[in-house]
């Protein structure tokens, strides 16, 4: 497959940040996309987190994307996730399978990768916001990872 479309997803609190990276013939390009992060309100239940996993779902099909790479969060520890967290993973998790590949990214693994593939440009140079730039590192890595 010559073109390779990835959503690098950053969780936090109770959002889900993303960012498409696309690969095209060893070219990359952010596409277009108004959406940036996925919430779950602080009280949901679970019909809420079906509609964000039905959301999140709808969002990968309508860019195309064919693997979302998480960037693992610690489970203890200083810089442990929290709860809610945990959950959006899993509801990111489960839509692995038919046409989606789903990944965790370890910050030794992210680390690694860009040590042996440093980023092509600045992430500032990306016109992303700033909150997207651990996303937009786990979509690279997804790319870069073998």
């Amino acid at each position: 497959m010559s073109t390779m479309n990835i959503c690098g997803v950053e969780l936090t609190g109770s959002d889900a940040v993303v960012c498409f990276l696309n690969l095209d013939r060893g070219q990359f390009s952010l596409p277009d996309c108004k959406v940036r992060k996925l919430s779950l309100p602080k009280n949901h239940t679970g019909e809420d987190l079906k509609q964000f996993q039905t959301t999140f779902a709808e969002l990968m099909a309508e860019n195309g994307v064919a693997r979302v790479v998480i960037k693992e969060r610690m489970q203890k520890g200083k810089f442990a996730g929290g709860a809610i967290s945990f959950k959006l993973e899993a509801t990111i998790q489960l839509l692995g399978g038919e046409g989606l590949e789903v990944r965790l990214a370890s910050p030794a693994q992210i680390k690694s990768t860009l040590a042996a593939n440093p980023l092509p440009i600045p992430f500032a140079d990306t016109g992303l916001k700033a909150f997207q730039e651990t996303a937009f590192i786990a979509a690279y890595v997804g790319h870069m990872a073998k």
